[in-house]
């Protein structure tokens, strides 16, 4: 017990003298720059977390979210988050949505009778499964919400660019400073047309442009919006190992009223991205979607 004692007040001294030095390190901090003068976003940055998408509330059913809509196991897989990888101490929030102030999603009823329909018929159609089951994308901003894996983000900057490479889905985000506008709205895409400026030491990136055919949420569980999908996101360097990141998301015709996301990306010491492996024809969805057959022709 004694041994135990010492140790619990071992490392709780330890923690403080973390803390203490990472708020030193912060007063001390100087914003780097790039050779152009802008605010130096780069390096690999992660969005481990703690902190849930919504603040839960009785209606909800984490199993049903989770694809296992018949409560027997079937969807399961590893925790949401990766706690035995990381040593860096958490700080969890109620949500990582910020504004309202309940911190629920204002979802229209249709949209959330679409998701919950192709929760229940996932192995009818493989339209039922999310463009990130499918291994397109995740879309904007969903793309840099926590997913518990393939958690990097490799920033570059050049003059009058900023790219955003994601680990999970292997994509390329090529997000023009130079002043431009967006594009035709003739051309839509799943991530959309992103146009950025520096607003200070903050870099905003305006989004238009999207197909509607992707989701805004947690663990491609998520709400499908319109093509009128409109977000601002914000990243912000708040000391030599975080970015701040916010999201400000808008459809009329999906949500209620806008929402604002808000939870920090870290420097992540030691980490490496991985190739994700995925394309839209692997054999996992035709697998699951011919077992289901299977099972039907046997009933």
């Amino acid at each position: 017990m004694k041994n135990h004692f010492s140790f619990v007040i071992a490392m709780l001294l330890a923690a403080f003298a973390a803390a203490a030095a990472q708020q030193e390190s912060s007063k001390n901090w100087t914003q780097p720059r790039t050779p152009d003068g802008q605010p130096d976003l780069q390096g690999t940055w992660t969005n481990y977390t703690s902190t849930p998408f919504e603040v839960p509330d009785e209606s909800d059913r984490p199993d049903f979210y989770g694809g296992d809509v018949d409560g027997t196991g079937r969807g399961t897989g590893p925790s949401s988050f990766l706690n035995d990888t990381s040593d860096r101490k958490l700080t969890k929030a109620r949500s990582l949505v910020v504004d309202p102030p309940s911190g629920r999603v204002p979802i229209m009823p249709w949209a959330e009778e679409v998701r919950n329909y192709r929760l229940t018929h996932i192995q009818d159609d493989w339209v039922n499964f999310t463009p990130w089951e499918r291994c397109i994308t995740r879309g904007v901003p969903g793309g840099i919400f926590p997913a518990g894996y393939g958690s990097g983000y490799q920033i570059l900057q050049g003059p009058g660019y900023v790219a955003i490479v994601y680990e999970m889905i292997h994509e390329a985000r090529l997000i023009p400073t130079d002043g431009r506008r967006h594009v035709s709205p003739a051309i839509r895409s799943y991530m959309g047309d992103s146009v950025g400026r520096w607003d200070g030491a903050t870099l905003v990136v305006d989004t238009t442009n999207f197909n509607g055919r992707t989701g805004v949420g947690a663990n491609g569980r998520a709400i499908y919006h319109s093509d009128a999908l409109h977000v601002v996101e914000r990243f912000t360097r708040v000391d030599a190992n975080t970015i701040q990141y916010e999201a400000v998301v808008e459809d009329p015709k999906t949500w209620t009223r806008p929402f604002t996301i808000a939870f920090p990306l870290k420097r992540e010491m030691g980490y490496g991205m991985f190739e994700y492996a995925c394309h839209e024809g692997n054999y996992g969805l035709r697998n699951i979607l011919s077992a289901a057959r299977a099972t039907d022709r046997a009933r």
